[in-house]
């Protein structure tokens, strides 16, 4: 019987003793390609006990960065901020070690409080408004991934993830260093920081993209979850600040995690979009109006309403993007809503009943930063859980994703419209049809995920979907031509998509059908068969 959903017991815990010893005793074996340093989506992330996140690892990727904004004319500061993971501190430890040798001055925070991804994001872009010489930063989480991970991510001086000419050039040049027993890595006890306030500069300017009036004058009843993340001092500011009526559910933070139920898979993480992690969240959903989860960097968002329980990550954007688009008048009228093509097509449809113009780019939030910055996209939404929208005149808030940003979203859009965004997503169900979406995972060898990768939409020979024709087979996402990294198979009533996953030998089929969950069934059995002829 799965224990998912259940509480996490002592043999679940990870131990730290071993995690904090191998980040500071083992080194990597780079003919093991598991143990090399390796960009994602999201920066390099791994295990100390795999040898795959490591002060060997930490050190190098921090000169490689140092070496990069100095190649790219960046000579400001570095704005360094880790989460709740174990592996964060001293992972911070040894980059400020790298950057004060290297002389480079790195701001960190005055509270010596955890910073979330999105308070980083709207530091460097608050800065680099008046500031001559710019700003980049460093965040260092795994984000929602399990107590035995460590993450390490860069963000140029736009805010925002770094684009993947930044980060192979910087992956390369971190693991020549380490090939060499980090012999060019420069490095000295004596630290060069200065203090920054990011929880008050970032809870000070919600009003300024936020209605917090109308949050306070309706009295709601609003609960908050950090999850043992990062945000959890920021949700008590907010409270504070702003005056709400707002509670920190659970403000306990452990590295161990041992308050969390069990994820889908019977593993701690930290996934604000799943019923089972969430689980003791959405057990509290009646004592509240509203309530509310982040992850450990508060990148994510998770949204639990007393009449649907928590909503799948897909429904809140599309309730998102039409009420912001209806009441966000200096907004640009010519701004596009930005969404990644495995989100939704709710969303699709909700564009057009706005007459928005959609911009559909491959999975990643770094393709929505140009359109953040300028305006030219007023909202990027991932299905993962997401997203981040412009101030309310226009201008850039992040460029990274917000959680917090969008948990607090959630009770402006129930105060003004007095309605819970359950009930607003109901609304675009009767007006659209009820999709059924989920994302499953097929096994793929490392040669088939290459190939995957790899495709292009030609190679799709098939003519019918789950019986009905394929209007489309794209291996290019349609509103950049960006490459996306797998095929997606479109009809009428229903799409796949499939991508090779980057940690493990399977590759991810995202599937969403209008036809209900039988015909969504027949969507994936014939996805994988369509992937799997392609890759034979």
């Amino acid at each position: 019987m799965s224990r998912a959903g259940t509480p996490a017991q002592s043999a679940d815990l990870v131990d730290l003793t071993a995690l904090l010893s191998a980040y500071a005793d083992r080194v990597p074996d780079l003919d093991d390609p598991a143990q090399r340093v390796v960009f994602g989506t999201s920066g390099h992330r791994g295990s100390s006990l795999d040898g795959a996140f490591t002060d060997t690892h930490i050190a190098a990727i921090t000169q490689a960065i140092v070496e990069y904004r100095t190649s790219q004319g960046t000579t400001g500061p570095v704005f360094v901020g880790a989460d709740t993971h174990a592996l964060s501190a001293p992972a911070m430890q040894t980059a400020l070690e790298v950057l004060a040798a290297n002389g480079v001055m790195a701001l960190i925070d005055a509270n010596d409080d955890y910073v979330p991804t999105p308070a980083l994001s709207h530091a460097i872009i608050r800065y680099n408004r008046d500031a001559s010489a710019k700003a980049d930063g460093i965040v260092i989480t795994p984000s929602h991934n399990p107590p035995r991970d460590g993450g390490f991510k860069y963000n140029p001086p736009h805010g925002g993830p770094a684009d993947s000419d930044a980060t192979t050039w910087i992956a390369d040049r971190a693991n020549a260093l380490i090939a060499e027993g980090n012999r060019g890595v420069r490095r000295q006890a004596a630290l060069l920081t200065e203090p920054y306030d990011y929880r008050l500069h970032y809870v000070a300017d919600l009003g300024s993209i936020l209605d917090i009036d109308a949050i306070r004058s309706s009295g709601l009843r609003i609960g908050a979850d950090p999850l043992g993340g990062a945000s959890v001092n920021y949700w008590a500011l907010i409270a504070e600040h702003y005056g709400l009526d707002l509670t920190v559910v659970n403000p306990a933070v452990d590295p161990q995690w041992g308050f969390m139920t069990l994820d889908w898979d019977e593993k701690i993480r930290m996934d604000p979009s799943s019923p089972s992690a969430m689980a003791s969240v959405v057990a509290r959903r009646h004592d509240f109006d509203l309530l509310t989860g982040n992850d450990a960097d508060a990148d994510r968002h998770g949204i639990v309403t007393p009449d649907g329980g928590l909503m799948n990550p897909n429904h809140y954007l599309a309730v998102a993007i039409e009420y912001l688009y209806t009441h966000r008048p200096g907004w640009r009228p010519d701004a596009a809503i930005g969404k990644t093509l495995v989100s939704s097509t709710m969303i699709d449809h909700v564009a057009a009943g706005l007459g928005r113009r959609l911009w559909e780019v491959p999975v990643g939030f770094k393709w929505f930063v140009p359109g953040l910055i300028d305006g030219s996209v007023a909202f990027g939404g991932e299905e993962s859980a997401g997203a981040s929208f412009v101030r309310r005149d226009g201008s850039a808030w992040t460029t990274d994703k917000d959680g917090i940003l969008l948990a607090v979203l959630a009770s402006e859009i129930t105060a003004v419209t007095g309605r819970s965004p359950s009930a607003l997503y109901a609304d675009l169900t009767e007006r659209f049809g009820a999709p059924a979406y989920e994302r499953v995972d097929a096994p793929a060898s490392p040669a088939q995920k290459s190939a995957l990768g790899k495709l292009d939409g030609a190679a799709i020979t098939a003519t019918e979907l789950a019986g009905d024709p394929i209007t489309a087979r794209l291996s290019a996402a349609p509103g950049n031509g960006a490459g996306i990294g797998g095929v997606k198979v479109v009809t009428d009533r229903a799409w796949f998509a499939a991508r090779p996953s980057g940690t493990e030998d399977v590759y991810k089929i995202y599937a969403e059908s209008f036809a209900g969950e039988e015909h969504l069934r027949l969507v994936q059995q014939e996805a994988k068969a369509i992937v799997d002829g392609a890759l034979a």
